[in-house]
């Protein structure tokens, strides 16, 4: 037999209004908040699952956010290569019209002159800012012009001129992820866009008898090429062949020195590592101190100029009257400065249609993550208000019941 206290009725029957109630306000918090996870004890796995298609969403979000911002920089970078590129076509038909023989002094001089303010137009384009106030092409030297003109005196004309274009800006492209592990690059540095020739060094030291006495690294354009003791000169030109660089070494066949070109037209990027002194022992940097571009030996003999070079050589060119050499090497000059500016026009547009591609499969991942999301913890309402109703009719019946129930007492039989 089972023994009923006095007070156990009442007790068990607190109890279960209690578990009602609770149940009543989980219901209700849930519909308040829109959805049917409060608490990860609710439903682990619809919460775990939820978390992850929660961050994913965020990260689809940034990564829609990093390709509009990427497209509106390539754009801005595309039209001021492209004005770039109409610039030397002008230039171009200039240097044909120059070097056919049928001018004379005066005309060439006009003719200067009008690629004289053509040069000064590229230098303000190559030193152009994106919409934010950041340049666009000084690697990521973004608060800093890329290109500085050095200004000097040239035979003809009576005022300074631009002389001579210098890259202060870096090598670094600044890359933008634009789905998981994928990169894209947001910038591209003046000294590749604006360069018309593969760049040839020329060291001036005899490298034939080298052999590294300790290991150390060197850099080119950005690339960490690993050396080891007792490596020749050939197996540091093999390493340097090997590596991801776009440069080749040789061995000049005359002095016996280094050379370095590079297989696309860029200006080349030297260092040495912090601790060692490869490139300067074979004479192509003068110290560690000096940042590239400007560390370069004094004796080092380079080729292969940039397109300001090239616009500058014409000029001149134009002003000494000399049609042979502006229909020769001068026109060949401007060919090859459209040639790789042209190629980046084409890189660009790739890049582009790429950034298209990738924007419109995120616009259709998005709302399918947010989809699985909703299905995930959003709240039935209707299956809620159902519920609700259900429960306050229940709890309405069960306070009727314990009011009948635990009305009498002991007082209500003692008369």
């Amino acid at each position: 037999m089972k023994r009923i206290s006095t007070n156990m009725p009442s007790t068990d029957m607190q109890f279960y209004m209690r578990e009602r109630e609770y149940r009543m306000n989980s219901v209700q918090n849930k519909m308040a908040g829109q959805t049917r996870i409060l608490n990860l004890r609710d439903d682990p796995t619809s919460a775990s699952h939820a978390v992850r298609y929660q961050s994913g969403i965020h990260r689809l979000e940034q990564f829609s956010k990093n390709v509009e911002y990427a497209q509106g920089n390539l754009k801005i970078t595309e039209d001021k290569v492209r004005e770039a590129v109409e610039i030397l076509q002008r230039i171009r038909e200039i240097s044909v019209q120059g070097g056919n023989g049928t001018f004379g002094k005066d005309d060439l001089k006009a003719m200067g002159m009008e690629v004289n303010q053509l040069l000064n137009q590229l230098v303000e384009i190559a030193n152009a800012r994106n919409g934010d106030g950041t340049t666009l092409f000084s690697g990521d030297k973004t608060g800093s012009l890329p290109f500085r003109a050095v200004l000097g005196n040239v035979g003809g004309i009576g005022e300074s001129v631009i002389t001579q274009v210098e890259y202060m800006g870096t090598i670094t492209e600044n890359r933008a992820e634009v789905s998981d592990g994928a990169y894209i690059r947001m910038n591209y540095p003046g000294n590749k866009v604006f360069w018309a020739e593969n760049q040839q060094l020329y060291s001036a030291v005899d490298a034939t008898e080298y052999v590294l006495k300790e290991d150390t690294k060197i850099f080119i354009d950005g690339v960490e090429i690993d050396l080891k003791a007792g490596d020749s000169i050939h197996a540091i030109m093999a390493k340097i062949n090997d590596s991801e660089a776009p440069v080749k070494a040789r061995l000049d066949p005359i002095r016996g020195s280094l050379v370095l070109e590079s297989t696309t037209p860029h200006q080349i990027w030297l260092q040495d590592a912090p601790d060692g002194n490869v490139l300067q022992e074979l004479g192509l940097l003068r110290d560690g101190s000096t940042p590239p571009p400007f560390n370069l030996d004094p004796t080092v003999r380079t080729f292969g100029g940039s397109v300001f070079d090239m616009v500058i050589k014409l000029r001149d060119d134009l002003f000494k009257g000399n049609t042979i050499e502006v229909g020769g090497r001068g026109l060949r000059g401007i060919d090859n400065a459209l040639n790789s500016l042209l190629a980046t026009l084409g890189d660009i547009g790739a890049q582009g249609k790429r950034l298209e591609y990738t924007y419109a499969r995120l616009q259709t991942e998005i709302p399918d993550m947010k989809e699985l999301y909703s299905q995930t913890k959003d709240l039935d309402m209707t299956a809620a208000i159902v519920d609700l109703r259900l429960m306050e009719n229940t709890h309405k019946a069960a306070l009727s019941t314990a009011a009948r129930i635990l009305q009498p007492t002991l007082l209500d039989f003692l008369r």
